[in-house]
């Protein structure tokens, strides 16, 4: 039997979800995008995930990759199965990929987002928004992101229950900016820990909130110590934005 293997884009909401990869409760993005291919394909399809997301995260280009034994007409496919999934998880793009195509080993640069609001005061439009009301400085957040370019040891942002065993990314790029009142925080990178962006904007706010010096921030790196950093923030405004190949 000859397969083809495919590579498809995936857009989730994930905080009805325990996170994209594969759990126990089966209520992750992963068990439900099995599930439905299974019911389009009639048969079980093993997928490979180009990252794992965290329960709550949000995506706009998780890349998934997984085998068919025939090739398939790609409008009628994203048709078929955005018509199987729930409505807060769909497919925009599917591509025939080589045969040796791994959606994680194979990946380059992956690209997050953070959204949050700064305001005095809540918005029922705001979702479930993290909400600061100190009124933030973006262009001193901006020189403090600047110092997490380059490759380091970042096990100043790494989660407890990260499972690797090295925490040296690359960051290839980083910005911030101010829409409305909304603080959009953009980072690239190789790879990331996990919870790691999330550190990241938890330490952001704090040397915002004590009105410490950007380079602060490289102090945070240098440290080596979690426990020196910012909290673990919401993991609502975060989008997995891109992963390129």
């Amino acid at each position: 039997m000859i397969l083809v293997r495919y590579a498809l884009k995936l857009e989730y909401i994930g905080k009805n979800y325990c996170g994209s990869q594969k759990q126990p409760s089966g209520n992750s993005i992963q068990d439900i995008l099995e599930l439905s291919l299974c019911t389009l394909i009639k048969k079980k399809i093993k997928t490979i995930f180009s990252g794992r997301t965290d329960k709550g995260v949000n995506s706009k280009g998780q890349i998934v990759s997984f085998d068919l034994d025939e090739p398939i007409v790609a409008s009628r496919f994203i048709n078929s199965i955005n018509g199987i999934l729930p409505s807060d998880i769909s497919v925009s793009e599917i591509v025939p990929v080589e045969d040796d195509f791994h959606a994680q080993r194979w990946a380059k640069k992956r690209y997050y987002r953070y959204v949050f609001v700064n305001r005095s005061q809540r918005s029922a439009f705001d979702g479930n928004l993290m909400l600061v009301r100190k009124p933030l400085n973006v262009e001193r957040m901006k020189q403090a992101l600047e110092y997490l370019k380059g490759e380091h040891d970042f096990t100043s942002f790494r989660g407890a229950q990260s499972d690797v065993p090295s925490s040296i990314c690359f960051i290839y790029d980083v910005d911030c900016k101010k829409v409305d009142d909304k603080i959009i925080v953009d980072i690239v990178g190789n790879r990331f820990l996990y919870n790691m962006v999330r550190i990241i904007i938890g330490t952001l706010l704090l040397i915002e909130k004590y009105n410490l010096e950007p380079s602060a921030m490289k102090d945070f790196i240098e440290m080596k110590d979690r426990t020196k950093a910012g909290k673990t923030v919401s993991p609502y405004g975060l989008t997995l934005m891109k992963v390129e190949y």
